[in-house]
């Protein structure tokens, strides 16, 4: 289906998600939300994409945050419910079985950068640029920034980037942890192509298990996490992947997953 503001691109068993709002840096309106969503269920319900990438348009905004001009009247109530709508988006690539690369290709601000956090992998150009600039604006981050950003860089940091508005560049992303790797702008979009194409050969369903089960052992304590692990591990055994990949293994030869 034909979207306004983002592009959906297929190739394989590989989906690149644009978001595409160039003039405005890519920021986030509630149609711009809605738009991802609709392609990330898209993707999600086609059984022939392994995994995702998400990037912005242009060479200078992954998605700079959501859109101010569009935000600035809100009342208390449409402001919790614009909140909660982001929410619920990013949470949805979260709970997705498909893994889902971040290629950050500039700024990645307020909700930006809570998007690149809700993505599995996040990869970025050299000249990315990563913050969380609410309270500079008289508000909290509102699309889970105050949640993700202390589980992978540690509250300290997070406190510290949250309350002064700071932005880092990508070489400091890399070095606390925000971020996976970082290329040359040139060499972005083909280095998340290559790890998707990694992701892709293995086995789909142990993939998508071993997501849910660090994503749910990162909420719960380990005991439970363990459970969690276990379960998922045992469900492997239920799949025709975990025959072909061992049998492989003990024949040596390459396996051959569905």
């Amino acid at each position: 289906m034909p979207y306004e503001n983002v592009i959906l691109e297929k190739e394989g068993s590989l989906a690149v998600l644009i978001v595409n709002r160039p003039k405005a840096l890519n920021a986030l309106n509630k149609e711009t939300l809605a738009d991802i969503k609709a392609a990330l269920e898209d993707i999600e319900q086609d059984a022939a994409i392994k995994v995702a990438i998400i990037t912005g348009a242009g060479d200078k905004s992954f998605v700079a945050g959501a859109d101010i001009a569009y935000m600035q009247n809100f009342s208390v109530q449409e402001a919790r419910a614009f909140a909660a709508f982001g929410q619920e988006v990013f949470r949805f690539i979260e709970l997705m079985e498909k893994p889902v690369i971040a290629a950050i290709n500039g700024f990645a601000l307020g909700g930006g950068c809570e998007l690149a956090m809700a993505c599995d992998i996040r990869l970025a150009a050299e000249n990315a640029v990563f913050g969380q600039p609410e309270v500079g604006l008289g508000v909290t981050p509102g699309f889970g920034g105050t949640q993700r950003m202390p589980r992978l860089i540690g509250e300290g940091r997070a406190k510290e980037l949250t309350y002064t508005a700071a932005s880092i560049k990508a070489d400091e992303a890399f070095r606390i942890g925000l971020v996976n790797h970082v290329y040359p702008a040139a060499e972005l979009m083909a280095e998340a192509r290559k790890m998707a194409q990694k992701i892709g050969r293995q086995a789909t369903t142990a993939v998508g298990y071993s997501k849910y089960s660090i994503n749910k052992g990162m909420q719960v304590d380990t005991d439970t996490g363990m459970s969690i692990e276990s379960s998922m591990f045992g469900m492997c055994f239920s799949v025709e992947d975990q025959k072909e990949g061992m049998n492989a293994f003990v024949n040596k030869r390459k396996p051959n997953f569905k």
